[in-house]
């Protein structure tokens, strides 16, 4: 509906223009809006007074010649003119039936669009560190970015989904030396484990199996393994330095060769379960980026070199710096380290200048909230590299936080002391997770009720929006089970007896359901979408209490039953988006 009146608006403005009514390079974006009062009609657009400026004509005059220029359609019943210049246009209540042909004769496209004319967008989500499995934090991040990745590809973009392995820096030799010492311990070495090194059950598991793989290949006392180091970590020291030590330690002992190795077992072990993990939990990747590749290929270098290259890079204090604050970040940031040593932030430049050099015309990262300040000087590099810094959005999320009782359950990653995403899975569903993932704005505060994710009550959102669905399914298992014949046509026939209110509500619910889906993607917002299905499954619901659907009248019978496998329709397509099932009963 919204796209038609969209074709005749334009067809209006080629009109004017043609009459030398319209100034030709006047902009003429059509913006049309659902009114939010139905006495002010279906839709509304301010197009007359954004124009009338530059097309130097009173508004509401403007607006007339609009109006006078529309072509006749069918849909629209009339057109009246609002306060300085609003165009306000009233639908035909018999159009709102052809909703009804439209979704079961697209099926499964309904809903979808070209708006995005196969622009190619990167959209690189979770990219959690591979030293532990994914936590319940990381989940929001996986579940937002996969369902705004599938709003795009619905709208008509070409979506690439990238996960940024950061299988290189001082966190990953954290968790190699953790496991190495595990691994000595499981061979019988007495040591200290240190504080701050990886804890987690899961560490012990990768050096059982190392140790199962390599006997006794990288096997050294502790007493060698120590040295000069105490054998334990000294009280009210650096432990940031002891940790340092003992990597350091691991890379002398076991050599270029070795260490790599023993790195290797705990990367791939958990990286192959985070790949699982989101697997099972309906998130895939075209690609899984290595941060290693970006230094073994050079990258790294060749990004420094060009920002060098561009005036942007200085030494100080015997570190190499990026005056970032020259386009806009607070302060400058060290890019190599005084003892040569690479940055997490060089990597990321590197990272983000392969992206450019990948020809997307739009990238799109979905970070932590936490991750706020990283903003301006990410976008500062991509300038600095010659790049447009508006082709990258940053989408915030802040992490869930999960209740047990009135007790939070506190994260950390080092300590182990977490509840992962497969634990979340395994207690409440896949459904139910990514579903109250979606419910909110990414960038606001989750608390994720347990309780209310596994019940089976209306109270439960998901559990609401599914069993509309399966109640859909259910009424047609009654059509068969009373021997009533459903004559699809003879309904399309009859539509224009859905005269009860809320059999038009539902009308014109369903045909909002395009506007959400660009909407929720063009603003990459799922929580829109969610919303919206919860609003249409409420509407069914009224419906299914206070309707009979199975009558004898077959003509009605077979409107209603039409009007209802639209809804079906319509709910299927939304809960595919968000990667959740629809059940046919329940």
């Amino acid at each position: 509906m919204k796209k038609r009146l969209e074709h005749l608006l334009q067809s209006a403005i080629d009109t004017l223009k043609s009459q030398g009514e319209w100034i030709a390079d006047v902009d003429a974006t059509v913006m049309l809006e659902r009114a939010r009062d139905p006495r002010h009609g279906d839709y509304a657009t301010n197009l007359a007074m954004t124009v009338a400026k530059a097309a130097k004509c009173n508004p509401r005059q403007l607006a007339e010649k609009i109006i006078n220029a529309l072509p006749a359609h069918p849909i629209l019943l009339k057109t009246e003119i609002a306060g300085p210049g609003f165009i306000n246009f009233f639908i035909d209540p018999k159009a709102q039936f052809s909703i009804v042909h439209q979704i079961l004769d697209e099926g499964r496209e309904y809903g979808l669009s070209d708006i995005g004319s196969g622009k190619r967008i990167l959209v690189e989500y979770v990219s959690a560190n591979p030293t532990g499995p994914l936590h319940v934090g990381h989940g929001r991040g996986a579940a937002y970015g996969s369902v705004v990745a599938n709003l795009l590809s619905a709208t008509g973009f070409n979506v690439h989904r990238e996960y940024y392995v950061n299988d290189a820096g001082r966190q990953m030799d954290i968790l190699a030396a953790s496991v190495w010492l595990r691994y000595l311990e499981e061979c019988g070495e007495v040591l200290a484990f240190p504080s701050n090194g990886y804890r987690g059950e899961y560490v012990r598991d990768i050096a059982q199996d190392l140790l199962k793989k390599a006997c006794s290949d990288y096997l050294h006392p502790a007493k060698k393994v120590l040295g000069d180091l105490p054998l334990d970590e000294p009280e009210g020291g650096d432990k940031e330095i002891y940790i340092d030590a003992v990597v350091a330690r691991a890379k002398q002992l076991l050599g270029t060769e070795g260490y790599r190795r023993v790195f290797d077992a705990g990367l791939n072990s958990i990286l192959d379960d985070i790949r699982m993990d989101l697997a099972e939990f309906g998130v895939e990747y075209e690609e899984w980026f290595s941060e290693r590749s970006l230094a073994e290929s050079k990258a790294v270098e060749r990004s420094l070199d060009k920002l060098r290259a561009s005036g942007y890079l200085y030494e100080k204090e015997g570190a190499v710096w990026f005056a970032s604050s020259q386009l806009g970040d607070e302060k400058d940031r060290v890019v190599v380290r005084e003892n040569g040593q690479m940055t997490y932030f060089a990597s990321d430049i590197a990272y983000h200048m392969d992206k450019l050099d990948r020809g997307f015309d739009q990238l799109i990262n979905i970070w932590g909230a936490d991750h706020h300040g990283y903003i301006p000087r990410v976008k500062a590099a991509i300038q600095a590299l010659g790049g447009n810094p508006s082709r990258l959005d940053v989408l915030l999320v802040q992490f869930a936080v999960l209740y047990r009782g009135e007790e939070k359950v506190q994260m950390s990653t080092r300590s182990g002391e977490f509840v992962t995403l497969r634990q979340l899975r395994n207690e409440v569903g896949k459904d139910a997770a990514r579903f109250f993932y979606a419910m909110r704005k990414s960038d606001q505060h989750m608390d994720f009720d347990l309780r209310l994710a596994t019940s089976k009550t209306n109270e439960n959102p998901v559990y609401y929006v599914q069993y509309a669905h399966a109640r859909i399914c259910s009424v047609f298992r009654q059509l068969d089970e009373k021997g009533f014949n459903r004559d699809m046509v003879q309904g399309m026939n009859h539509l224009e007896r859905l005269t009860e209110p809320h059999e038009t509500t539902l009308l014109t619910t369903l045909s909002r359901y395009p506007e959400v889906v660009e909407s929720s993607a063009m603003q990459h917002a799922p929580h829109h979408l969610v919303h919206y299905l919860r609003e249409l499954a409420t509407e069914l619901h009224a419906y299914y209490n206070a309707h009979q659907f199975l009558v004898e009248d077959a003509g009605l019978r077979d409107a209603r039953l039409n009007l209802i496998a639209a809804v079906r329709q319509v709910l299927l397509n939304g809960l595919r988006l968000l990667d959740v099932s629809a059940p046919e009963s329940m």
